[in-house]
């Protein structure tokens, strides 16, 4: 199972999601994720219903202390995590499943605005 995580701007659109979701190589995950008020937020949906695809709502303090391959201070100092788009990613794959692990393909792509950022993880059976 993949499932991307996203990290975004208040002003990101869906392209911009979308955008970001094509930087990390990733065509078809099995979800979408990110913090509750990011998961509800209409650009998320938005992507989410197009692609026919659930969204994993997060609390903050699911993500909080997730080590991540990259680390933005901004997001470090809101979230307790490196990276918003990594944790979320890494959290919802491993979410329900107690047996279970998860890894990130790669670090967080951006997209070329700055307005999103994605990245992928894999959830692994231990």
């Amino acid at each position: 199972m993949k499932i991307a995580g996203f990290g975004f701007r208040q002003n990101a659109s869906a392209d911009d999601l979308r955008a970001a979701l094509t930087l990390t190589g990733c065509a078809q995950p099995d979800a979408l994720a990110s913090v509750a008020h990011k998961a509800t937020a209409p650009q998320l949906q938005q992507l989410a219903t197009e692609m026919n695809l659930p969204v994993i709502a997060l609390s903050e303090d699911e993500i909080a202390s997730t080590p991540t391959l990259t680390c933005s201070p901004r997001i470090k100092a809101r979230f307790g995590t490196g990276s918003l788009a990594e944790a979320a990613a890494l959290v919802a794959a491993r979410k329900g499943q107690p047996h279970s692990s998860a890894r990130l393909t790669g670090p967080r792509v951006k997209t070329d605005n700055g307005l999103a950022t994605a990245a992928i993880a894999e959830r692994t059976t231990l």
